[in-house]
């Protein structure tokens, strides 16, 4: 039976829409493989890893009829990767093999029975679903996501806060040091909601997002949150735990503020990080009327100065960071302008957009 016949680059893209979950080694060896699974003409491929779970369906010709198996995913990707786009392939099944076929290539393939490959059971019980457009959804985790945790052993850190209340959706992600917050208005109401989405499902889902017109579906349960997107399905578990008041941490009433460009900050963090310690790197801002001033020195005795010019008529403020943490999140913004709100040399910084509430990020400072 043919189970699939198109073209290479249409079998790929659909191939690696569910594949970045798979990994290379695992305890379970058909985890490694993609669930192919025929209804009539309609093909649904999918993965896990035993805590996500991704489903497309795609049309990819071939026979008409039922038909199930699993092949290993990434060795089919590196086969197709080998072959021109617009040549088109075809997958026909063989007693417990597979064979691949393209121009005049022809790839002999292990299969493994569809009924050993452990799908993820998904809950019972979701709360009402809600949708929100794809690049918002992108656009929200990018601003937010480089600051999770990685590897903590607060096991509720290595991930994103997801809260959805009322009309508002907003993510919340920290390791201990700084913390960024992003929202974006739903169209609809909806019941409060709070979930830990863990990292790896948030490193996929933006891997997947496309900034495309097209909206997300959002579903989540006490211990599941499911995604609907085009052609796609993702069903992922949560990280238990209490993730830790965000609104005690953001600072409310900081009486010095500074708007400046963001590209010349970054571009000056940049440079000044290049003389930074490589163990600590920090930088020492001093802040007095008109001037900005970044410094940074090593190991080596060497030393980077660099000035800006801010508007600014406050009291002097000297105030050490870690250089890395503002660099994440001037990149990460899109905006022209920044807004930098600050007490002291010891309390922690707020980075905002200047006439925008919905974008927070706050870094500790540290000792240099």
């Amino acid at each position: 039976m043919i189970v699939l016949k198109a073209t290479q680059e249409k079998v790929l893209a659909a191939l690696q829409s569910v594949a970045g979950i798979v990994e290379r080694r695992h305890t379970l060896p058909i985890l490694a493989n993609v669930l192919i699974r025929k209804t009539g003409s309609s093909l649904q491929l999918t993965t896990s890893d035993l805590e996500i779970q991704i489903r497309t369906t795609a049309e990819l010709d071939g026979d008409a009829g039922d038909f199930t198996t699993t092949i290993g995913a990434r060795k089919l990707i590196d086969i197709l990767r080998t072959m021109p786009s617009d040549q088109v392939v075809s997958l026909e099944s063989s007693q417990s093999k597979l064979i691949l076929k393209g121009g005049k290539s022809k790839f002999t393939l292990q299969s493994m029975p569809a009924e050993d490959f452990p799908l993820v059971q998904e809950s019972a019980t979701f709360g009402p679903a809600f949708s929100v457009p794809q690049k918002t959804l992108k656009d929200l985790l990018g601003q937010v996501s480089f600051a999770m945790a990685v590897h903590d052993i607060r096991y509720y850190l290595n991930g994103i806060l997801f809260v959805a209340e009322g009309t508002q959706l907003s993510l919340v992600a920290t390791d201990g040091h700084r913390l960024a917050f992003a929202s974006a208005t739903l169209d609809v109401e909806v019941p409060k909601q709070e979930v830990i989405l863990p990292r790896k499902t948030v490193l996929e889902m933006q891997r997947l997002l496309s900034d495309a017109q097209g909206a997300i579906e959002m579903r989540f349960a006490n211990n599941q949150a499911k995604f609907s997107f085009g052609d796609m399905e993702f069903v992922t578990k949560l990280v238990e735990g209490k993730f830790p008041d965000y609104n005690r941490v953001i600072p409310k009433n900081h009486t010095n503020h500074i708007t400046m460009g963001r590209a010349p900050l970054l571009a000056s963090l940049q440079r000044t990080a290049i003389l930074t310690s490589e163990k600590f790197k920090g930088v020492r801002l001093n802040i007095e009327p008109g001037t900005l001033r970044v410094a940074a020195n090593n190991a080596e005795q060497e030393e980077a100065v660099d000035e800006l010019d801010i508007d600014y008529a406050g009291p002097e403020i000297e105030i050490g960071f870690n250089v890395t943490y503002l660099i994440d999140a001037l990149a990460n913004m899109g905006q022209e302008m920044v807004r930098l709100e600050l007490s002291d040399g010891n309390s922690s910084a707020l980075l905002t957009i200047p006439d925008n509430a919905n974008f927070k990020y706050v870094v500790m400072p540290m000792r240099i």
